[in-house]
């Protein structure tokens, strides 16, 4: 049996196909197909406030060829969500009815909250000890959301208008940056100890860059120093030098200080980054959806 989730966020749009196994009490999945399209849909509705005619277009017909690859691969049931650049773009609602009647394709608009909710769903915290405090940086194109678990209970979620394609278009506000320092300040107040889990597509590359052995966490000492390496380079250099795909080097610079930030103003010495995202929050949101109602 198979699931697909869709992600269409700022950046890129993205189907993961995964296979998903029965083994007595447990459901598991295993990636198949992935499927990532770099439409940078955040240009026009950071800017514009709208997707343009060209953007539409082009999103349609990656909905479309997402549904054809779900026929194909026979999937069994799937989730669309689109996050911060359809929500903030005024024709966001009825380029979904399109997608439903082109692709038929059912499309959520979700807000930050959900999204960040979604993405700890993947059961990130299986792999943590559940009696330390952790702060989940999801970093998108748009948004970053933080969620702060204690003893493995939320604590406080809050999502943020901060997100690299917004800052390289200077769409990012002062007043947004203080109001996500007031609030790592003030919950992260009562704990001593907090250990960061990043998320997203910046942070999983950066951490393939670092190089780290058996899953050890990166410092914030790696990651100013990845920052700086990065930064010395021209965008070209990035990628051409690098190797970094065209749609990576430029928002890898402002991810890095949105991190930077975050670690700086809670007191993270070390982040943890599972290499999940909202797509694998998808396909476990659909087996504990699916399998709940069998049981």
């Amino acid at each position: 049996m198979r699931y697909a989730a869709i992600d269409i966020g700022s950046n890129a749009v993205r189907l993961l196909i995964a296979d998903i196994t029965e083994n007595n009490t447990s459901v598991s999945f295993k990636k198949n197909t992935l499927v990532r399209v770099p439409l940078r849909l955040g240009d026009d509705a950071f800017l514009d406030h709208s997707l343009s005619e060209r953007k539409s277009t082009d999103l349609l017909k990656t909905m479309v060829a997402f549904r054809n690859l779900m026929d194909v691969y026979k999937v069994a049931d799937y989730m669309a969500f689109a996050t911060s650049a359809m929500r903030e773009a005024k024709n966001g609602s009825e380029i979904a009815d399109q997608i439903k009647t082109s692709a038929n394709i059912d499309l959520e608009i979700i807000n930050g909250q959900k999204e960040a909710k979604i993405i700890y769903s993947s059961h990130i915290e299986q792999n943590i000890d559940k009696s330390k405090n952790y702060l989940y940086i999801d970093v998108g194109g748009g948004s970053t959301e933080l969620s702060l678990f204690s003893g493995g209970e939320l604590w406080a979620s809050k999502s943020f208008n901060i997100g690299t394609i917004r800052m390289l278009d200077n769409q990012d506000t002062e007043e947004s940056w203080n109001d996500m320092r007031d609030f790592l300040r003030e919950n992260t107040r009562p704990f001593k100890v907090i250990s960061g889990i990043g998320t997203g597509g910046n942070i999983n590359k950066l951490y393939k860059m670092a190089d780290e052995k058996d899953k050890a966490p990166l410092s914030f000492g790696k990651l100013k120093s990845l920052y700086n390496y990065l930064t010395s380079f021209s965008l070209k250099d990035r990628i051409n030098v690098l190797g970094l795909n065209q749609d990576r080097a430029d928002v890898i610079i402002p991810a890095c200080e949105i991190y930077m930030t975050v670690m700086k103003v809670a007191n993270i010495k070390n982040m943890y980054v599972p290499t999940v995202g909202l797509v694998d929050g998808i396909i476990q949101t659909l087996i504990e959806k699916n399998f709940s109602k069998e049981s």
